[in-house]
């Protein structure tokens, strides 16, 4: 990999890393986002058990910093979608000019996802001592589910007005600023990810939701899903040439000079 008498990258990648190197990326990647979620509501309940409030910021402000540290990490190899929703996307826009994932791993890359998300909640659960159990907490109100339609179609928006405007390498802070925001200004707290809707259902603390609900919720992700690529389209009609940027360019070349990925093979 370090070829160069000054030891700079010289590496070449030609295309993205083979599809285990990338479902383990996005097992891992999940498992450790839905672990900072569920992880930092239960010790919010901990420490301020007498303050909803400072329970959601000092959940949010953990979400927010380790959801950028995880797309940095984990970027590169697979995108960092940590999202069946990103990743069906990625395939829907990318599918014509076949710059997306195609369609068999997105089936891949959910599947890695939400297996990721389950794990990471009983991981949480036993590290703070709680018992893995079926969350009791009920989220079935009209205004949580426009929320999540809400909140999964301006992520859907976000990502890949990046990714074509060739601003990719700011996803991490980009898309961690707008979960963080999206804690407080919707009134589901932005759950806007099927897979860790599916994975908060096994922790009944904090950031738990209820079996019942869940449906609901992964079906309004679904419609943010389309509303959010229809945006996209509305924006930028050329989308599909960057697919395979999303979320962190992740093909392409090593730069000599500084080690970083490229979109387009460029230095």
């Amino acid at each position: 990999m370090f070829g160069g008498q000054d030891g700079r990258v010289s590496e070449v990648v030609n295309g993205p890393p083979p599809l285990p190197r990338r479902l383990l990326a996005e097992f891992l990647g999940t498992a450790l986002l839905v672990t900072v979620v569920v992880g930092s509501g239960i010790a919010a309940q901990q420490l301020s058990p007498d303050d909803v409030g400072l329970q959601l910021l000092e959940n949010s402000t953990a979400t927010v910093l380790g959801l950028t540290v995880l797309i940095l990490l984990f970027g590169p190899v697979s995108g960092a979608h940590f999202n069946p929703v990103v990743s069906a996307a990625d395939w829907f826009l990318g599918r014509r000019t076949r710059q997306g994932l195609p369609l068999a791993e997105v089936g891949a890359y959910s599947v890695a996802q939400v297996v990721g998300a389950i794990g990471g909640a009983v991981l949480a659960n036993a590290m703070f001592g709680v018992g893995t159990e079926l969350s009791t907490k009920d989220r079935t109100t009209g205004g949580h589910l426009l929320a999540e339609v809400v909140a999964t179609t301006f992520l859907v928006a976000l990502i890949f007005a990046l990714a074509r405007s060739g601003r990719g390498v700011l996803a991490a802070p980009a898309v961690g600023a707008y979960i963080g925001a999206a804690y407080w200004f919707t009134s589901s707290t932005s759950f806007a990810n099927p897979a860790v809707t599916v994975g908060r259902v096994f922790s009944d603390t904090f950031a738990g939701i209820a079996p019942s609900s869940a449906p609901g919720f992964v079906a309004a992700q679904v419609l943010g899903l389309g509303v959010g690529v229809a945006v996209t389209l509305g924006l930028y009609p050329d989308v599909s040439a960057s697919a395979d940027d999303v979320v962190i360019p992740h093909s392409g070349e090593l730069s000599e000079q500084h080690g970083t990925f490229t979109s387009d093979g460029s230095r």
